[in-house]
């Protein structure tokens, strides 16, 4: 079956949670926080998850996680780690999926593959934090054969240009906030570095040490044929 025509869209809930909707109605949430002080109210939380994609175990990439997933008694794709602590949690077996990077999975009828990111991970356990295995990003190939990269919490790293060289996305969601992740200026190296042609910003604004801003990535990248789409919190492109 074929989707010509039918587009991928992407909706910021604010921070990194985003959810995507694929062409073939599918809906991918990703990171869900949605405590998170940038969280869009009136729109409230997503109807249809079809599929959560699990990048670390931050509480500001986490905390939403369990509840969704009983909620709508979907799958979540994460690291071994993070799946066993998801399981003594109590999501059945069959709803967690482990993976680790350099792997891909063909779920929901999409291709997903985890790589790495540069970054550290925990999970708070009675007020500590415990290991979560390692950071990691995504790169997603939708039913139309539509690719874009997940990068999760990360600095720029060099292997970047391995991503570009093996799945060559179209467009890469990367955190610009500074201070725990990359600011402007690496992002902006970061999206020469994948090729991309479209940039969607997000972990910045949440808070002020967040100070990373859209057009500060804008300038950063300069006359490099790259677009940066800046939407808030709620919005949704295609």
């Amino acid at each position: 079956m074929t989707y010509l025509g039918k587009e991928t869209t992407f909706q910021w809930l604010g921070h990194a949670t985003f959810l995507v909707g694929t062409p073939s109605g599918r809906s991918v949430l990703i990171d869900p926080w949605f405590d998170n002080p940038a969280f869009p109210e009136p729109v409230g939380e997503p109807e249809q998850v079809d599929l959560i994609l699990l990048t670390h175990g931050h509480w500001d990439h986490f905390n939403s996680v369990i509840p969704q997933a009983k909620k709508h008694e979907c799958r979540v794709v994460c690291n071994v780690e993070l799946a066993h602590w998801l399981r003594k949690q109590g999501l059945p077996d069959e709803q967690v999926v482990e993976m680790n990077k350099g792997g891909t999975i063909e779920i929901c009828g999409l291709q997903v593959t985890m790589t790495d990111a540069r970054h550290s991970s925990g999970i708070i356990i009675d007020d500590e934090y415990r290991y979560g295995g390692e950071a990691a990003g995504f790169v997603v190939e939708t039913e139309n054969e539509f690719r874009f990269y997940y990068a999760g919490d990360t600095c720029v790293f060099g292997d970047m240009a391995l991503i570009a060289e093996l799945y060559n996305p179209t467009l890469a969601i990367l955190p610009i906030g500074d201070l725990y992740t990359m600011g402007p200026r690496e992002a902006a190296k970061a999206a020469h570095l994948l090729g991309v042609e479209m940039v969607i910003p997000m972990h910045f604004g949440t808070f002020p040490a967040l100070h990373g801003t859209p057009d500060q990535l804008r300038e950063a990248i300069g006359n490099l044929p790259i677009q940066v789409i800046d939407i808030e919190p709620g919005q949704t492109v295609e």
